[in-house]
């Protein structure tokens, strides 16, 4: 009995870690499909006809690009590198200066992927891939 009680906390443990994500999970165009900023007084989110109309998404190139796209212009642009669940995001801004900061795959399957930033400003996207 104790080493299935063992065994079932070091497969908990193991499953709460997650796998690490590839590059080539990443790559493609990934459609907003929700989009949250819980942190925000009071707490906000896109509404759906919005994302409709503006057609948001982030594409991951294999160069290790990073582009979010929104109303049909690049929003935002840099490169991005992995470390485990988190996608390092340096932001090239327009004065050409840029910024770091990390995005967290909180799920990633292949068709759909729900990411986080943290902060005040953090949001939750969720993501499905054209």
């Amino acid at each position: 009995m104790k080493n299935l009680l063992l065994l079932v906390l070091a497969s908990l443990v193991l499953a709460s870690c997650g796998a690490s994500i590839t590059p080539e999970t990443l790559h493609g165009k990934w459609k907003y499909t929700r989009v949250r900023n819980p942190k925000a007084s009071p707490p906000d989110s896109v509404s759906s006809v919005t994302l409709g109309i503006e057609k948001p998404y982030i594409e991951f190139t294999n160069k290790d690009s990073l582009i979010i796209h929104w109303d049909g212009r690049v929003l935002s642009h840099g490169t991005y590198k992995l470390e485990g669940r988190n996608i390092i995001y340096k932001e090239v801004l327009a004065d050409n200066s840029t910024r770091e900061f990390p995005f967290y795959i909180e799920n990633v399957d292949g068709k759909q992927m729900m990411f986080t930033t943290k902060g005040e400003d953090g949001s939750e996207v969720t993501a499905v891939k054209q």
